[in-house]
């Protein structure tokens, strides 16, 4: 078996096995020890629970993209028990009128919320474009407004 391990490595790892100082593997259970403890965080972590109770949604963060990256976060939960996820939900919104409304009626699944949030994301979403809109009209009027000025004031 050792003499056919190498063959189902590439990249680093047959790098790595090609650097071995000679007879250091002795059996393949000395090379699994050897292959385990230089790779052993390569393995995948389980993400749990607890890892929904480090997020927190930012000032300047939408909650559209928040509500991504907590699901982002949640789908690679296990056994996510649904309770926790709102919970969770709940203390990592920033406060806001989305949060006011869901303290006024609070939903009673993930699904409730989200489709709660929907409207709000919209109203987000909308006051930005309109923002977006008047700050480039704005910009706009007062380039127009400076190059009647300076138009003026060459011709004297």
């Amino acid at each position: 078996m050792c003499c056919v391990f190498p063959t189902s490595l590439k990249g680093a790892a047959l790098s790595w096995y090609t650097q071995l100082p000679p007879r250091l593997v002795d059996s393949f259970d000395t090379l699994v020890r050897l292959f385990s403890a230089q790779y052993a965080t390569s393995r995948p972590h389980h993400i749990t629970s607890a890892a929904l109770s480090n997020l927190r949604q930012q000032d300047d963060e939408s909650l559209r993209h928040f509500m991504e990256r907590f699901a982002n976060v949640s789908i690679k939960i296990r056994n996510l028990n649904p309770e926790v996820a709102l919970h969770s939900m709940l203390i990592a919104l920033k406060a806001k009128p989305f949060v006011d409304s869901l303290y006024q009626r609070q939903p009673a699944n993930m699904d409730e919320l989200r489709a709660c949030a929907t409207s709000y994301i919209q109203m987000e979403e909308h006051t930005k474009f309109r923002n977006h809109v008047r700050y480039s009209f704005t910009t706009r009027e007062n380039q127009v407004e400076k190059r009647s000025q300076k138009h003026i004031f060459t011709k004297d």
